[in-house]
């Protein structure tokens, strides 16, 4: 498990495991954020299984599943409003982190200047210099 801060209210990796989630509790993390769908991959674990795993740990959870290619404005809002709500620091996950990074970045656009958002990416591992026009 590897989280990749974005900024002050969110970190993100890929996949982590129920048993993980643990470890980012005790990191000081309050909040996780899964944006994969169920069933993307053989054997991952589901977003209820994630649920009860966090609540376990003292973590409140959000379940915003998404595809990179069906990032809509309804998943958009959804993450600004997990964003905005949550409490922090917040550690967010799908496969690989770039989908939370998208989303991320997507959700902070109607007050962040795109360039600041791209090298925060960059900073941690993510390139979404696609996503320019849309931020």
């Amino acid at each position: 498990m590897t989280g990749r801060k974005l900024d002050d209210t969110l970190s993100t990796s890929p996949q982590v495991t129920p048993d993980e989630l643990e470890i980012i509790a005790a990191a000081g993390f309050r909040s996780v954020i899964s944006n994969r769908p169920d069933s993307e991959d053989p054997g991952q674990p589901t977003a209820a299984e994630m649920k009860a795993a966090a609540e376990q740990y003292g973590l409140a959870f959000r379940h915003i599943p998404v595809t990179g290619s069906g990032i809509g404005p309804s998943d958009i809002q959804a993450m600004a409003e997990a964003l905005d709500t949550l409490p922090g620091p917040i550690f967010g996950f799908c496969r690989t982190g770039t989908r939370t990074a998208m989303l991320w970045a997507l959700a902070r656009a109607p007050s962040s200047d795109p360039d600041t958002l791209i090298a925060a990416a960059r900073d941690a591992g993510y390139d979404l210099s696609g996503l320019r026009a849309r931020l």
